[in-house]
């Protein structure tokens, strides 16, 4: 089992310098090996309690955190892929994985928020189909014959082309699993108790199996608090909840604890460190 964190990109304690420093606390800890971001733009003021609408961009915060960090793997948990277009999407992708040295996993959904929709200018019903030409395009970039690819009928050099990172498609079954098998490498589940996840996961595994595919990779998020992770009891039950998440086929878990502080965040670091 993997062990990641949701560091904050949202809210106003979600500074430079904290953002800063609690990357480079997590990369010093071995025992946590990833690093998770949200996704939002457009944050109306009735959606905004406990961030207050303010959020960094994902993959700009990404790149900010590869370049004060050596070791640990960095995230999209998701990537709202309609939000964007699939070019500048896929640049950002390569230039984060190539200055990251490769540390990139892409969390990548749908979305779900209206309003954020409504002032990007996007139908929201159409989410589902831009989302898969996206994935198309994405992995188009990364992994055809060579860097010379079309896009509007112009065809132009993708470069820098890394190794592509990672893709974990996020959303419910069964359409998520549908896109993970086309276009991904794993799933990443929005929640859900283990024995709810135990038969979409076994589904999900044949279906990669079937199509020739490594097995795939499960990421899960289990929200908690420092008060829980501070007690005893509560800390073993965020084990046992691990731990039965595995025993279904989870292969990575993001722990998301809300904090403000570079203090608090060493002290989410040292108990994550337990479940490792």
């Amino acid at each position: 089992m993997k062990i990641g964190l949701h560091i904050r990109n949202s809210g106003p304690h979600a500074t430079r310098d904290t953002v800063r420093d609690c990357a480079r606390i997590a990369d010093a800890n071995p025992a946590i090996d990833d690093l998770w971001v949200y996704d939002h733009l457009a944050i109306p003021p009735e959606e905004s309690e406990g961030s207050e609408g303010y959020y960094l961009d994902p993959l700009a915060t990404l790149a900010f955190i590869a370049g004060v960090t050596e070791r640990i793997s960095i995230g999209t948990r998701v990537l709202i892929l309609p939000y964007r277009a699939p070019l500048p999407t896929a640049k950002w992708i390569a230039s984060i994985q190539q200055l990251s040295g490769g540390r990139l996993q892409l969390g990548a959904g749908v979305g779900w928020m209206e309003a954020e929709f409504k002032a990007l200018g996007i139908d929201r019903s159409r989410r589902g189909k831009i989302t898969d030409e996206t994935l198309a395009f994405i992995n188009e970039c990364f992994d055809g014959e060579d860097d010379e690819i079309t896009a509007n009928g112009q065809t132009f050099l993708f470069r820098p082309r890394p190794q592509k990172p990672p893709i974990y498609v996020g959303g419910q079954a069964p359409h998520a699993l549908r896109r993970a098998v086309q276009y991904g490498d794993g799933w990443a589940v929005p929640s859900g108790a283990p024995d709810e996840l135990r038969e979409p996961i076994a589904d999900l595994r044949r279906l990669f199996e079937e199509a020739g595919k490594p097995a795939p990779e499960i990421l899960v998020q289990i929200k908690t608090s420092m008060a829980e992770l501070g007690d005893t009891k509560g800390l073993g039950d965020v084990a046992d909840r691990i731990k039965a998440l595995a025993d279904v086929g989870v292969t990575r878990i993001s722990l998301g604890v809300s904090y403000e502080t570079v203090d608090e965040f060493r002290g989410i670091v040292e108990k994550a460190a337990n479940f490792a």
